[in-house]
């Protein structure tokens, strides 16, 4: 799949048949997200990589729309280092961008994806911290569930709006 075409064409996917990813194709998956543009270039993110279901399901009890990890084979948590961040609140734009990349990844892989947001919900962010056990200077901003799709959407949707585009001044 050309570039282009890859970013035009990933969709969310909710619907996995419930196969295991190969783990080569996970890490394949995680070094994308850390090839992500960060500020400074700190690289302040963490992956949490889980695959046990009772960890899955843990989630899915905190997490309002993270019913689709019933049937993942994996999640990704995206979290930021606040202690190697460039600047207060950089590390939600850097994992940002890592979630992205992970994203574009999977979907390169033929592996549905989905991007369930914990930052900014202060619910969200406690209950994954304290789930996870994550120390106080460790940040969860997002989890990217992962399987292999039940069905992938074919054709571009037409999301192109240039009535959004300004030049030079609004």
């Amino acid at each position: 799949m050309e570039l282009y075409e890859g970013l035009l064409s990933r969709r969310s996917i909710r619907k996995y048949t419930g196969e295991k990813i190969d783990e080569g194709k996970i890490q394949v998956i995680i070094k994308a997200g850390m090839y992500a543009p960060s500020a400074r270039n700190r690289r302040p993110w963490h992956f949490i990589v889980i695959d046990d279901k009772s960890v899955l399901k843990s989630i899915m009890n905190v997490h309002p729309y993270a019913s689709m990890l019933s049937e993942a084979s994996h999640a990704i948590v995206v979290c930021g280092d606040e202690t190697q961040e460039n600047g207060p609140g950089y590390y939600k734009l850097d994992c940002s961008a890592a979630s992205q990349n992970i994203l574009l990844a999977a979907h390169s892989l033929g592996i549905g994806a989905v991007w369930l947001g914990i930052e900014p919900k202060k619910e969200r962010i406690e209950a994954v911290s304290r789930l996870l056990g994550l120390p106080s200077h460790i940040h969860p901003l997002s989890i990217i569930s992962l399987g292999v799709p039940v069905k992938i959407p074919e054709g571009i949707p037409d999301r192109f709006e240039p009535e959004k585009i300004r030049r030079n001044k609004w």
